[in-house]
């Protein structure tokens, strides 16, 4: 039997209604799994009526069971927050952050009762979420709060290349405070699952050092003495194929090129910049962006979370020139982690 996806809407303003409709819109979606929207009818309903040639129908459900999972049909779990007489697509808005928080919500909630196989996110966007009292740095916090987890970790992944971070949503001051052994460990055994529930059977772990040249024997820093090595020779000790920690300015360059099958990030743009120079292409002649790619997954929860890697792009939401690729892929990953579950 096919995977049940559930699929959040992201907030409504934003590109998130247009990427799930193009996605729902083609037959390959159908042949790898059962996908399934929660977000607003009217939305979604707003969107169908400017673009009839995408030819498909919304079919409101309260359980998952009840879905068509046929193409042209969108299965939605409606949850009625957005009144489009009064909504604008691309601002911010607390009403759009309240339903992409509400969506989230419910899409976990499915997932804790077993109800959906894995959860993929659509992109929120934070300025809205805390305007409208939900006080998260993100989609990893909330998740993490709603199921209950203290060790988590976010995964990036476009191509060959994987990354995940000790640290994410801080500032860079708390990201060095926050490179201790015990959460470089806890994030090196969190990868290595991550790596098993992909399908990879001997994976190869790289940890990047924090400092300049892995800190030159403590001439640039002592973390990596005190800290992350520590950590990396106590994962070996576990049987962990880990390597490091090692200088990360050739690192990533190295695990793209299929050396290693992860890489440990200290924080997060160390982690972010060289997926994102990958993933995204900028078109400097039309002044947008030709390719934007890659997919976020939050692990050591227990439920499967992936996502697009991107936000809600408000300069481009209702002008119907997103890309859904990323959507695609996070779907793709979703699936496969459920298989391997």
């Amino acid at each position: 039997m096919k995977k049940i996806i559930g699929i959040t809407l992201g907030d409504p303003a934003g590109i998130g209604p247009e990427i799930s409709l193009k996605a729902f819109g083609k037959a390959e979606l159908y042949e790898r799994c059962r996908p399934l929207l929660v977000g607003d009818k009217s939305v979604l309903d707003y969107y169908l009526e400017k673009h009839p040639e995408l030819d498909l129908k919304v079919h409101v459900v309260n359980d998952p069971k009840d879905g068509i999972y046929q193409l042209g049909t969108v299965d939605l779990i409606d949850l009625d927050k957005i009144d489009m007489s009064e909504f604008k697509i691309g601002h911010v808005s607390s009403s759009g952050g309240d339903a992409a928080f509400c969506y989230v919500k419910k899409v976990i909630e499915l997932a804790l009762a077993k109800a959906v196989d894995a959860t993929v996110t659509n992109p929120l966007n934070k300025e809205a979420l805390n305007l409208s009292g939900h006080h998260y740095a993100g989609h990893t916090e909330i998740y993490a709060d709603l199921t209950g987890t203290d060790k988590y970790t976010m995964l990036l992944a476009d191509g060959n290349l994987r990354v995940v971070h000790v640290s994410t949503h801080v500032s860079l001051r708390e990201a060095c405070d926050r490179a201790t052994m015990e959460r470089v460990l806890d994030v090196i055994r969190i990868a290595d699952k991550a790596c098993h529930n992909l399908g990879i059977s001997n994976p190869r772990i790289a940890v990047a050092g924090l400092n300049p040249h892995c800190g030159e024997n403590g001439l640039f820093g002592r973390e990596e003495i005190e800290e992350i090595n520590p950590a990396v020779e106590a994962a070996q000790a576990e049987g962990i194929n880990v390597y490091g920690s090692l200088p990360a300015d050739t690192l990533f360059s190295k695990a793209n090129g299929g050396l290693y099958d992860m890489v440990v990030a200290m924080y997060h743009d160390q982690g972010h910049i060289p997926l994102k120079l990958l993933g995204f292409v900028y078109d400097q002649q039309k002044a947008g962006w030709k390719a934007v790619q890659g997919v976020n997954i939050t692990l050591g929860l227990p439920i499967i979370r992936t996502s697009v890697d991107h936000g809600t792009a408000f300069d481009q939401a209702g002008k119907w020139t997103a890309s859904e690729l990323s959507l695609e892929n996070a779907i793709d990953y979703a699936i496969r982690l459920a298989e391997h579950s």
